[in-house]
């Protein structure tokens, strides 16, 4: 049965234009879902999306022969499909809302569907980084369950040093936060992007230059950034989740999310590093990727009294991993009781 909202259960304000409303509320709330190489699918065509990748060609080291042409090369190509998948949900309304409020529309409900699909598009977007093949461990552990130790100036330098070799450029442009498909630019840096929990050892690392030592704090690439080491820029948002007790034992790090009072095994975060192209996000054509509802109550077959409304959303959506180099997964822990 649906949950409906009665005349008690909301306050709301004029809508203005519920699209433009929805879509601000909702890319707000965008961080992974910022930096990836942007497609548009074109309606009218298939929900499968497709990236092809040629591979380098090796130098041309052997000096040519006087009139002799040689073999030449075949591109290889690599292609990299993902699926587009729908993605929405609704918040009933019923008309004593609609008809004792001073204005149309439950803004609050269009802010709070606003933040749902923002926040929604980031966690499907943090779950594909989150299955890259690319995976570093805190302090070279050898695997999750070793893990014991938080980020650490030397780790980065593994994964620069393996986005060099693999020859990943640094993203030095971001999707805008607009209505439409486009970008803006960035200082180029590589992107290592975390849970607010990790906040306090990020900045405890010897090197690290906080935002607020910024010599122009307008360069910052995100709101959510909190400063940079070397090549990388850190972003940190609550919904890049933890493996909840997943790591070593003991009492240094926390457990389940809370400060262990006896040896625990400790929870291990991901930090996503990306380079430019490491992975893609799609959505269907231009502003019809997002298709906001508010429904007035009027009879209808079913609601013969017309007693209910609703404001809604629905979004075409997904994302992928375009290059497993380009892109790292860090697996640290947090210390319980940053000093």
């Amino acid at each position: 049965m649906a949950n409906f909202n009665t005349a008690g259960d909301i306050g709301y304000r004029s809508t203005g234009q519920v699209k433009k409303r929805l879509l601000r509320r909702g890319n707000y709330k965008l961080v992974a879902a910022k930096f990836g190489q942007a497609f548009t699918q074109g309606k009218h065509t298939t929900l499968t999306s497709k990236w092809r990748r040629y591979s380098n060609f090796p130098t041309a080291e052997a000096p040519l022969q006087e009139g002799i042409t040689p073999a030449g090369r075949k591109l290889a190509k690599t292609d990299v499909t993902s699926t587009l998948s729908q993605y929405g949900d609704w918040a009933e309304l019923t008309d004593v809302v609609f008809d004792t409020h001073e204005d149309d529309v439950p803004v609050e409900t269009v802010n709070l569907c606003g933040d749902q699909m923002g926040e929604t598009v980031e966690v499907v977007t943090i779950a594909v980084l989150k299955s890259g093949s690319s995976v570093f461990y805190a302090n070279n552990a050898g695997s999750r369950a070793a893990v014991d130790s938080p980020p650490l100036p030397g780790d980065f330098k593994r994964i620069e040093r393996s986005f060099a070799k693999n020859k990943a450029e640094k993203i030095s442009s971001m999707i805008k936060a607009s209505q439409n498909i486009s970008t803006e630019p960035i200082d180029p840096a590589y992107i290592a992007m975390g849970h607010t929990d990790l906040k306090p050892d990020l900045e405890a690392m010897e090197g690290f230059v906080p935002v607020r030592n910024y010599a122009d704090s307008s360069k910052m690439v995100h709101p959510t950034e909190i400063g940079s080491l070397g090549s990388f820029r850190f972003l940190l948002t609550p919904l890049f989740e933890a493996w909840l007790a997943a790591g070593t034992a003991g009492t240094t790090y926390l457990s389940s999310g809370d400060i262990p009072a006896s040896s625990l095994s400790a929870d291990v975060y991901p930090i996503i590093v990306v380079g430019k192209d490491s992975y893609g996000v799609v959505r269907l054509q231009g502003i019809d990727a997002v298709k906001p509802a508010v429904h007035y109550p009027k009879p209808v077959p079913g609601d013969e009294l017309g007693q209910r409304g609703f404001v809604s959303w629905k979004i075409y959506y997904t994302s992928v991993i375009l290059n497993s180099s380009w892109c790292a997964r860090y697996e640290v822990a947090a210390t319980a009781l940053p000093s």
